[in-house]
């Protein structure tokens, strides 16, 4: 097998897996009516461009529709375009289509390094492109799907197939509810000694899991646009401890005032500090970790964000109680 099928093979997302070969090609010093004649009768993927070669190497372009309107005599070099847009083997499909289409190009050829020439990408061919990239751009807006033909069969899936999406991720949420009841039980004799530390259960969850909710939002619109986890980290991770200082600024004093008990109030402001600038990592890192798997962050992401989230949550209120109301 040549090294240009191993490339083929290796890469069907790059310029050269794109790139036709049976194409009309000629010298420069050729005169236009001889091409013009030695196509005839020929076979090729693509003729709207004439590669004019130079000992293997691209000396330019010529579109057919000059070669046609040419005067008897006039050679390619006449016609060519000498500098035409071109992309190396391992350009991206999406940045090569785009060249071609910024430039106004019937064809766009593909020439390595060295200048020898690979191929041409057909005026067909980039429009399939444009539209495969077009497609997995409004997929991964809508839901991190593959295609916009997996999002469609998504939204008009069976019963039973949307239970098979859904329902592991739920399972994980409903062991994730057990093991919280678990650590409830655990600080039972705290509870049975002081009631109050039980009012502000739901209200820390329900506010880290808010935080939380809130950078997986972006974090998995970020994605779903090409911006990585990377670049919206530092950001979401002072937002996350800037929002949970602030939540428990307020809510020291008005904790105080409903229990009448200060060590209380202390322990649930810790309580929303941590567990807010927690749930904004947990909430970066999982839509970053599922997307590195090949899964759907759209279905994963949320239920198993909040069970980690609200494990630890509840953790960190009681090791706060304990440590300062017990």
């Amino acid at each position: 097998m040549s090294d240009l099928m191993v490339d083929l093979m290796a890469a069907p997302r790059t310029a050269l897996w794109h790139a036709c070969t049976r194409v009309p090609v000629a010298g420069p010093a050729e005169k236009v009516s001889t091409v013009l004649v030695r196509m005839a009768g020929e076979r090729y993927e693509c003729a709207s461009v004439i590669a004019v070669l130079d000992d293997g190497q691209l000396a330019g372009l010529a579109v057919i529709e000059r070669m046609f309107g040419a005067t008897e005599g006039t050679t390619l070099r006449d016609v060519m375009n000498p500098s035409p847009p071109v992309v190396t083997p391992d350009t991206h499909q999406e940045k090569a289509a785009w060249q071609a289409v910024e430039h106004g190009e019937p064809g766009l050829a593909v020439v390595g390094v060295d200048g020898q020439f690979h191929g041409l990408i057909a005026p067909q061919q980039l429009l399939a492109v444009l539209r495969q990239e077009h497609e997995e751009d409004l997929a991964r807006l809508g839901g991190f799907l593959h295609s916009v033909e997996s999002t469609r069969r998504t939204t008009v899936e069976t019963v039973r197939r949307r239970l098979w999406h859904r329902l592991p991720w739920l399972l994980v949420g409903l062991v994730g509810a057990m093991v919280s009841a678990g650590m409830m039980a655990g600080f039972e004799s705290t509870l049975e000694s002081n009631v109050a530390v039980a009012y502000f259960v739901p209200g820390i969850v329900y506010l880290a899991d808010a935080v939380g909710t809130q950078t997986e939002t972006v974090a998995i619109r970020g994605l779903s646009v090409g911006i990585g986890i990377r670049r919206i980290l530092r950001r979401e991770a002072l937002t996350g401890l800037s929002v949970g200082a602030f939540l428990a600024i307020v809510m020291l004093p008005v904790v105080s005032v409903m229990s009448g008990d200060a060590m209380l109030a202390a322990a649930v402001a810790i309580a929303v500090f941590a567990a807010s600038a927690i749930a904004t990592v947990v909430a970066m890192a999982l839509p970053w970790l599922l997307h590195r798997l090949g899964k759907d962050p759209a279905f994963g992401s949320g239920p198993l964000a909040t069970v980690i989230q609200d494990l630890l949550s509840i953790m960190i209120y009681f090791t706060a109680v304990v440590a300062l109301v017990a």
